[in-house]
């Protein structure tokens, strides 16, 4: 019994080092295919980038991002301030370094509550169909009926500014796009050949819809979250420059635009290096995405 017990013990051993190693096999070809993509390359190299900065940016910002020092209001770019100050006399490299921290705070947090939710929403009404579909697309078409910016206007001045806010307002704008997209998917695959052999063996729902409907709708799913998180951030900056996004002295990109537009004739430097930042870190999300679905959509091929 004991020897018997012991063999068990080791064949059970052996299926779970050999179940990791194949995980880490695919992770290791998933991420090689990252690589040799130009698109995934470059977008995923450049947030790569961003995180590491908003991770270390105690260390890497050389000021405080908030101590004035109007003795060197608006000082170009130099040895000691590389991006130049603002009307207040804080450095800009600082400043853009710290609000890395804010940029990616909102899009992580969007990320993850509106992928969930259409998600969710699209594969119920693509799966069932009938009132289901129809009462949970009308829901969605009057969302998606406004523009994003116009209806996250609209939130954030009901619910008044603040970065809580913005990201609540966000959230209930991107949401529909997702849904959209997860009920075409699921409406694809309700009446697939495996769905219909999985429902003959007396599978429920439910079931159906976890371990067979979602998983296959995923890929199309995290392809469309990283190409929105460029309209997050855009959004997010727009908020910002409004006056509705992060308040002062927060150093948040489009808050640091609006503050800086009455001298950007004069002062260049005010404007410009947090509207590279924006459009650069847009760009990294959108190269991303494309290289995602690349190689995640076997359509794509």
């Amino acid at each position: 019994m004991t020897a018997s017990l012991d063999l068990l013990h080791a064949s059970s051993t052996r299926e779970r080092v050999a179940r990791c190693r194949r995980t880490l096999s695919r992770i290791g070809h998933f991420l090689w295919q990252m690589a040799c993509n130009p698109l995934t390359a470059i977008g995923g190299g450049i947030i790569l980038l961003l995180l590491i900065v908003a991770l270390f940016a105690p260390w890497i910002a050389p000021y405080h991002p908030l101590i004035q020092d109007l003795n060197n209001a608006l000082t170009p770019p130099n040895t000691q301030h590389w991006f130049g100050t603002d009307e207040f006399g804080r450095d800009i490299f600082s400043r853009l370094v710290w609000g890395a921290r804010i940029t990616l705070y909102i899009v992580m947090l969007v990320s993850i509550t509106v992928g969930p939710l259409g998600l969710l929403l699209g594969v119920t009404a693509g799966y069932f169909g009938g009132k289901v579909d129809s009462v949970l697309m009308r829901f969605t078409d009057i969302f998606i009926s406004f523009p994003s910016l116009v209806l996250a206007l609209a939130f954030v001045a009901a619910l008044g500014p603040g970065l809580e806010h913005v990201v609540m307002a966000i959230t209930l704008t991107a949401w529909p796009p997702i849904a959209r997209l997860a009920r075409a998917e699921a409406l694809s695959l309700r009446q697939a050949d495996f769905v219909s052999a999985v429902r003959l063996q007396g599978a429920s729902s439910l079931r159906i819809l976890w371990k067979h409907i979602v998983p296959l709708c995923l890929p199309s799913v995290i392809i469309r979250i990283t190409m929105n998180m460029a309209g997050i951030i855009l959004t997010a900056a727009g908020l910002g420059f409004l006056g509705l996004g992060a308040q002062p002295p927060d150093p948040e990109w489009g808050a640091m635009i609006a503050s800086g537009r009455t001298y950007m004739l004069e002062c260049w430097w005010v404007v410009t290096v947090p509207g590279l930042a924006i459009l650069i870190n847009s760009l990294a999300f959108n190269f991303l995405g494309d290289g995602l679905r690349d190689i995640l959509d076997p359509r794509s091929e």
